[in-house]
């Protein structure tokens, strides 16, 4: 049985670990979205960049580079080619996307074949855009639900 000085205490220590827990938990939130802000803000600075195979500059990139250098911009380092980056992260359904997922497509003949990748920028009225390297266009913003990208949709990853 607890004495009645006791139980203060450890109702004081209880009411103090929920407010450390919850208070943890808002900061971790908010370096989160800091984080996820600024790999779109890396992955636009790119835009515009042509495309190039291999490439990891500005003077030419392909669209795993453009994953790998946004998410390198705040300390997450990811394999370089995109169909090894689509085994990183938590898996996220079509319908749950939100801003910062990496999105994956098979561009080639195999329908389940990871070879290109794209990262979410945002989602709006029913609609969601993503940034990639495109071959024709360099890095470039499309619409998911264009056919062309919607056909070739393979998965998606939640880096954190």
């Amino acid at each position: 049985m607890l004495g009645k000085h006791n139980k203060y205490a450890y109702l004081f220590f209880i009411f103090g670990l929920i407010l450390l827990l919850n208070s943890s938990c808002s900061s971790t939130r908010k370096i989160r979205q800091q984080n996820i802000q600024q790999v779109i803000d890396t992955a636009k600075s790119y835009q515009g960049t042509p495309y190039r195979y291999g490439g990891n500059t500005r003077s030419g990139m392909d669209c795993s580079a453009l994953v790998y250098l946004s998410f390198q911009s705040v300390g997450v380092n990811l394999p370089r080619v995109s169909a090894e980056q689509s085994k990183i992260g938590k898996k996220i359904s079509r319908s749950k996307l939100k801003k910062g997922d990496v999105i994956f497509f098979a561009t080639g003949r195999r329908r389940n074949k990871v070879t290109h990748a794209g990262i979410v920028l945002e989602k709006r009225m029913g609609k969601t855009y993503f940034i990639h390297a495109s071959t024709s266009l360099g890095v470039t913003e499309d619409n998911l639900q264009s056919t062309y990208w919607s056909k070739r949709w393979v998965r998606a990853r939640r880096i954190f």
